[in-house]
């Protein structure tokens, strides 16, 4: 089987850091795949915050990493790096990138992709990776989350919220989550929600305390930190675990260690781009063994809230900065 491969492709690029306007559409090199690695030819590529802050400058790709954003893709395997299975080649897949997303071709670790199964969408497909991988090494891997615990979301509507609130529905876990408005509530509970709080008119510590009985969360993902950091843990059940992942509160913290000494909590946190070939193999991996099936049987979809075409990035971005995305935005890239 033979694609024929231009040599230059379209993509979007970072001119300059700064704000959704930078993003420039340009022409490129297409890409050869390394070893190990797979050439796909993009249909779609998910949006997501660490784009944002790539764009802005605060999020760098790491050295041998492509400085185009996107970490996350759908499409077809057009071309196999050296030691790549053959196998592999025509097959579509959505993957986990280390950057490229937002151009005609990327080149991705072999080890990253996934099966897109029938009756999923490409643009659903590439909606998945970033936002899959995230919640299941940090929330089940990490945070350790079992079936008939208290999960306590932050942003139950953004990607990452609306991924964590799916999977603890369909893995017997309560979950309740924070949202800045009373729509954004309602559509927390359609996404599988317990509980809705709206962080604006109440005191999440207090209804989390109130909703558990007095004995509060065993799990938080939060996405927010600074001030928050202390605030989940005086709602965080002994033994309980927050793991946090983003720092749009700030990035330092003031807590009672005492306090998390007497109720034995831990306090943990990861970021996923940085991390190894292996162990992102090793997360994809797991996720097609455990979560894989509920793709396939279309048990999981990821909530898409907006499809738009590659040239309009910069409004993509800008949406999603806005804070008025529930769900997740995807660029159209080739054919569906």
């Amino acid at each position: 089987m033979g694609y024929h491969i231009p040599a230059t492709m379209r993509a979007v690029a970072i001119s300059t850091p700064g704000g959704p306007d930078v993003l420039t559409p340009e022409h490129r090199a297409v890409p050869v795949p390394g070893p190990g690695e797979v050439l796909v030819q993009v249909s779609h590529a998910g949006v997501n915050r660490p784009d944002c802050l790539q764009r802005q400058g605060a999020y760098p790709p790491p050295p041998d990493a492509s400085d185009l954003p996107g970490l996350e893709i759908s499409g077809t395997v057009v071309a196999l790096g050296e030691g790549a299975d053959p196998d592999l080649l025509g097959q579509q897949v959505c993957a986990l990138a280390n950057g490229g997303g937002y151009a005609e071709y990327c080149p991705v670790p072999a080890g990253q992709c996934l099966p897109v199964p029938g009756g999923l969408t490409s643009a659903h497909a590439a909606a998945l990776p970033e936002t899959l991988f995230t919640v299941w090494h940090n929330v089940f891997q990490r945070g350790g989350v079992r079936d008939g615990e208290v999960l306590l979301v932050h942003g139950g509507t953004s990607g990452i919220g609306s991924m964590a609130l799916k999977l603890a529905q369909l893995f017997g876990v309560e979950a309740v989550t924070t949202c800045g408005s009373d729509e954004k509530c309602a559509a927390a509970l359609g996404l599988g929600a317990a509980h809705a709080i709206n962080y604006r008119t109440a005191d999440f510590v207090a209804e989390v305390r109130a909703l558990t009985g007095g004995r509060g969360a065993d799990v938080i993902l939060d996405l927010v930190a600074g001030p928050y950091t202390a605030r989940n843990l005086d709602c965080l059940a002994e033994d309980g675990r927050l793991v946090t992942i983003a720092t749009q509160g700030g990035f330092t913290a003031e807590i009672n260690v005492g306090k998390l000494m007497v109720r034995r909590q831990t306090l943990t946190g990861s970021t996923l781009r940085p991390r190894s070939k292996a162990f992102k193999a090793a997360l994809a991996e797991d996720i097609a063994r455990n979560v894989w099936p509920l793709v396939a049987d279309g048990s999981l979809r990821p909530l898409v809230a907006d499809v738009l075409p590659l040239d309009q990035a910069a409004q993509a971005h800008r949406r999603m900065e806005a804070g008025e995305v529930i769900g997740k935005i995807v660029l159209a890239v080739g054919e569906e």
